[in-house]
């Protein structure tokens, strides 16, 4: 096998390339006047401009500042070898885990470098057919499938399509069994699933269109409504958000057809879930929670009986009953109580399953509906399982393993027998067994250790030279557990260490982890990634020259936060389509539902002074030399708003002091990351490692061997 090494080159000549690189000769950005009043205190914003995703004089600093990025880029002399072995690692068959709708098994599959993954299906015979390839929705591959669900009988299907990375969806309505659409678009379909009740029709949620920039503006009146077939989107019925103001509202039917479930939010965390019995024409929307105060979902139901996820007197979790005709906190039972590990259940071929983060690791408990623990599922390894879904009559359920070094694989589950077997198994041109993860605590600043996972290849020095990827999240309840990717994989075939600590703010142990780092309590993340970084050279795993920090959206803000508190920690920053201004970043879009992690500067003068005090666009100072930064996002992006880039790359450039470049490179039809195509996928990874490769100090690789 063919492999791309990374040679260190020697210390002085490391020195000589950063003090030989040349300035950089960046765009003129105009400075504006305006100046907002919070509290008794000015703050001034001179690229607010920069927030017109309209207007021509964006679009002009979006070209110039793209001109000077890929002009940077395109001298970068191993750019091209690191996008060669990019595609020829990531050009391998993927399949995946298949689903009965009607006579039908349907699954996705890329051939290898297919920019979107195409759906098949097979009929009883085994007889295989296209039946959605979104490869043709756009001749660059830049409209991708968002979301798709049949009706009960197979017979329907309503499907979305994303263009250019927005969250704005239109849906396709198709006759399943012939293929043909069968009745008009609807469009302007936002932060929506799709679920059918019986094949008359589906539910689906959505915003009004806003006033202004439909990428930028703000929503925040979401509505669920029906769509019966045969008519138009203009009849669509308003059944939940018209009285009652949400900015989240989903709702989904009940595999039986017996239960619309709904659930309101007006943040990211918290939500009222409500029930609406379809088998009684007319019957009220009924309350099972009232509040914003916990997360709760009905994963399942047997006759009137729910079965209720819920975090209400539970950080980490439990499973709860309680029947449809009086369903409110108080008649609930504990059907799998909470434990100390965070549980995140499924359900499928009659059995609920328990997954638990044990230290962000999946373990896997099946029970029956009596409420009987039957096994813990023998997983492959350490790392992460997902899956063990499917309808109740099903036998066979599916599930994938992944972790750092392993490609993610799917395997077939016999619920009954609880036997596992390899269905798919990827063939990757990565030898697996030359590398390892393992998994270290550290301590952060007020005491509280953090788990941190360290991949490398065996053998590696410690001696601070492996150049170094840290790469954080810490927010929204999201749990960072582990799994393989092709561009890490180059990452370590070329020496590199990739290093991932689960951060407070993350969901990994339950809601007091997550609380930790929101609001005045956010500072605590950015101290737990600033220790990983001190960890890792402190162990002599890397060193400030060989260090780079990386991650997006909230991980975005992480990043930039990051370097503008310790700016000598890293060589290299990487924020991706990051929350750049905490002042105004519930003014855009969606936005305003982040208050539970954030607060706004609105919320009181101590809260607006905690912000500011940690908001990137607010914090570069002049006479600060700043790392190596390449700033990414899209011009599409409609959830992270590119304006937050815009205006953070704007004021690093004009602040920076020495010769470290600041970049931004600026995806065009492109979003905040889902649906973008592979070959942009490609490109983007190879353009952000060539960039942390050069700026610490590698001028060459030798050739491929």
């Amino acid at each position: 096998m063919k492999k791309l090494i990374l040679i260190m080159a020697v210390l002085p000549t490391i020195a000589s390339f950063a003090q030989n690189q040349k300035p950089i000769h960046y765009p003129e950005t105009k400075k504006g006047e305006t100046i907002d009043q919070y509290f008794e205190a000015k703050v001034a914003d001179p690229y607010r401009w920069l927030e017109d995703d309209r207007s021509a004089e964006t679009a002009a600093w979006v070209k110039a500042e793209n001109k000077v990025t890929y002009g940077y880029l395109d001298q970068i002399p191993f750019r091209e070898a690191l996008k060669n072995r990019m595609e020829k690692l990531w050009n391998y068959e993927k399949i995946g885990a298949p689903s009965k709708e009607g006579n039908f098994t349907y699954y996705s599959k890329n051939d290898g470098l297919q920019n979107q993954s195409v759906m098949y299906r097979k009929d009883a015979s085994g007889k295989e057919e296209v039946f959605l390839d979104p490869n043709t929705f756009s001749k660059d591959g830049t409209t991708s499938l968002g979301g798709i669900d049949f009706s009960k009988d197979g017979s329907k299907v309503a499907y979305a399509i994303s263009e250019g990375g927005s969250d704005w969806r239109k849906v396709i309505i198709m006759d399943a069994i012939s293929k043909k659409v069968i009745e008009d678009t609807l469009i302007d379909v936002k932060f929506s699933g799709l679920s059918w009740r019986g094949s008359e029709g589906f539910y689906y949620s959505s915003y009004e269109k806003p006033k202004g920039s439909e990428l930028s503006a703000k929503t925040d009146e979401h509505k669920l409504y029906f769509h019966k077939l045969g008519t138009a989107q203009k009849e669509d019925r308003v059944i939940f958000g018209a009285d009652q103001k949400r900015r989240y509202i989903g709702g989904y039917v009940t595999e039986d057809d017996r239960y619309l479930v709904i659930s309101a939010a007006n943040s990211t965390y918290g939500n009222e879930l409500y029930i609406k019995d379809l088998t009684k024409q007319d019957s009220p929307i009924s309350t099972i929670v009232d509040n914003f105060n916990s997360d709760n979902s009905v994963i399942d139901n047997e006759g009137t009986k729910l079965f209720i996820e819920t975090d209400l007197n539970a950080p980490n979790k439990r499973i709860v009953t309680a029947d449809a005709t009086n369903p409110s906190p108080s008649n609930w039972v504990d059907f799998i109580p909470e434990t100390e590990n965070v549980l995140s259940p499924s359900t499928g071929g009659g059995f609920i399953f328990a997954n638990y983060m044990k230290d962000a690791v999946s373990v896997v408990k099946q029970y029956d509906y009596s409420g009987k623990m039957l096994r813990e599922i023998q997983l492959p390894g350490l790392g992460s399982a997902g899956g063990f879904s499917g309808k109740k009559k099903e036998e066979t359920l599916y599930y994938s393993f992944t972790n750092y070094t392993t490609p993610g694989t799917i395997y077939s589950f016999e619920a009954k027998k609880g036997k596992s077997a390899v269905y798919q198994k990827p063939k990757v041109d990565f030898k697996s067994e030359d590398f390892e993860s393992k998994q270290v605590f550290y301590t952060s600043k007020d005491g509280t250790k953090i788990p941190m996972m360290i991949t490398y290849k065996k053998g590696v020095k410690l001696n601070g030279k492996n150049p170094t990827i840290l790469y954080g999240y810490g927010g929204f309840n999201v749990s960072l557990t582990p799994s393989f990717s092709i561009a890490n994989a180059v990452w370590l075939e070329n020496g590199g260490v990739y290093a991932v600590p689960n951060l407070r703010g993350g969901g990994e142990y339950g809601k007091k982890w997550h609380d930790a780092g929101t609001k005045m309590q956010k500072q605590n993340v950015f101290d737990d990634f600033i220790a990983a970084g001190e960890y890792l050279i402190a162990q002599k795993y890397t060193s400030s020259e060989f260090l780079a920090i990386r991650g997006g959206s909230n991980g975005g803000l992480l990043v930039g936060a990051t370097m503008t508190q310790r700016p000598e920690l890293m060589k290299v920053a990487l924020p991706a389509v990051g929350v750049m201004d905490m002042l105004r970043y519930h003014t855009f879009t969606a936005g305003a539902g982040w208050s539970y992690d954030y607060g706004t500067a609105q919320d009181s003068k101590e809260m607006f002074e905690y912000i500011k005090g940690y908001s990137p666009v607010h914090n570069v100072k002049a006479g600060t030399h700043y790392p190596a930064t390449m700033v990414t996002t899209g011009d599409h992006d409609d959830r992270v708003v590119p304006a937050h880039s815009f205006k953070f790359t704007a004021e690093l450039q004009e602040k920076q002091t020495g010769n470290s470049p600041v970049l931004i490179r600026i995806d065009v039809k492109a979003g905040h990351g889902a649906g973008k195509s592979l070959a942009a996928t490609i490109q983007e990874n190879v353009d952000i490692q060539a960039f942390t490769l050069y700026n610490m100090g590698f001028k060459e690789l030798p050739k491929l061997k």
